[in-house]
């Protein structure tokens, strides 16, 4: 006969927590297609046969159009490529990496008892993303007639550098991938991750939104230049992205990082971000803001709540509790939001986008206290 099976006790739940979660239904939410993960790794694969996720997206020629992040077995991250016409089908899918780490810079990062010959792809010692090196998490915006390309560049935890290439929207027509040479961005020896950049140019100058934190909790950090193709790599004032005082703003105490590149809308640049709650630690969530359109440093609007958790099985599927944004596209009426869940798959969610935005602003945001602290 069989042992009785041990009946868990339950969870003490509080009125508070449930009104917390009925709270949290009836706020600002996206919703997940049922066709996720839209993309899987690709088994037997030299590149992409353990992990993709975290992509870039832009709209081009009536498709939407992919570049996200590809672990193999030597761990090393290249950029992979598929493009769709709805949006959740993805119908064009590139065999190759579209884009490879090519210099010294970009490549070398290893981990510091494992020589550079025997690679692996081994998430419990190395977390970003299990990776060894290569190009990380690229956002992709397009600007007159380029796609531009930022990545983050992993060295090592004290030497993480953001890169940016570019490539001619004819050539992503034709297929053919002549990235423009790497631009760092960042300076070497030191960390910063998720730079992006603004899709259109603010006060004739192009605009970097390099940190979302910043002394005033109203405002984030942003950067102008008049060109890309930099010389040298631009020296800011930016907190490193590891090092991050804890700040309770509304449902959570830790930002961690910008997601998608700015949507524009005629009320604001609409921003995505990962953020972490000391009541649910080690998982990351998404939030919203409205910054303002001529001067983006002012965060006009943040969500009370966090508008998507990583709750279903490919997002915890290998890294536990990773929802991970990194591309954001409007098709139609739709706000389509790309991520990458639990380090390993591509999901994508979407809402209306005037709906989102007109709730955004009117009551399902977090409020500026007069001493420009922010609480729910």
């Amino acid at each position: 006969m069989a042992a009785p099976k041990k009946i868990k006790k339950a969870k003490k739940t509080t009125k508070k927590k449930v009104v917390s979660k009925i709270k949290r239904r009836k706020a600002l939410h996206l919703r997940r297609a049922p066709k996720n993960p839209i993309i899987d790794p690709s088994p037997g694969s030299y590149w992409e046969s353990e992990a993709v996720f975290n992509p870039g997206a832009v709209m081009h020629g009536g498709r939407i159009h992919l570049f996200y992040r590809a672990l193999g077995p030597d761990g090393v991250s290249r950029i992979g490529y598929a493009s769709s016409k709805d949006g959740i089908h993805f119908d064009k899918r590139h065999p190759h990496p579209v884009y490879m780490p090519e210099t010294k810079e970009e490549s070398k990062g290893h981990h510091p008892y494992t020589s550079p010959a025997r690679l692996h792809y081994d998430r419990a010692l190395y977390l970003s993303g299990g990776g060894w090196g290569g190009c990380e998490d690229p956002r992709a915006v397009k600007i007159d007639d380029r796609i531009y390309l930022t990545f983050n560049i992993f060295n090592g935890w004290y030497s993480i550098r953001v890169g940016l290439t570019s490539i001619d929207e004819k050539d992503l027509e034709a297929g053919k991938w002549n990235w423009g040479r790497v631009v760092y961005l960042s300076p070497a020896n030191e960390r910063h991750k998720n730079w992006v950049l603004f899709p259109e140019k603010i006060g004739g100058k192009y605009a970097i939104l390099h940190n979302l934190y910043d002394a005033d909790p109203a405002r984030v950090r942003v950067a102008y230049v008049d060109d890309l193709d930099l010389s040298e790599p631009l020296v800011l004032d930016s907190p490193d992205p590891q090092l991050l005082p804890d700040r309770i703003i509304s449902w959570h105490n830790r930002t961690r990082s910008v997601g998608p590149p700015p949507v524009k809308t005629k009320y604001g640049w609409l921003i995505f971000y990962h953020a972490m709650d000391k009541d649910d630690p080690g998982r990351y969530k998404l939030g919203a803001m409205l910054l303002d359109l001529n001067d983006p440093r002012k965060i006009l609007y943040r969500s009370r709540y966090p508008i998507l958790e990583p709750d279903e099985w490919y997002e915890n599927d290998w890294k536990p509790g990773i929802i991970y944004a990194s591309g954001a596209i409007i098709k139609g009426e739709t706000l389509f939001i790309y991520y990458g869940g639990g380090d390993k798959h591509i999901g994508v969610a979407y809402t209306n986008l005037d709906d989102f935005v007109n709730k955004l602003m009117k009551n399902e945001h977090a409020v500026f206290s007069k001493k420009s602290a922010l609480v729910a």
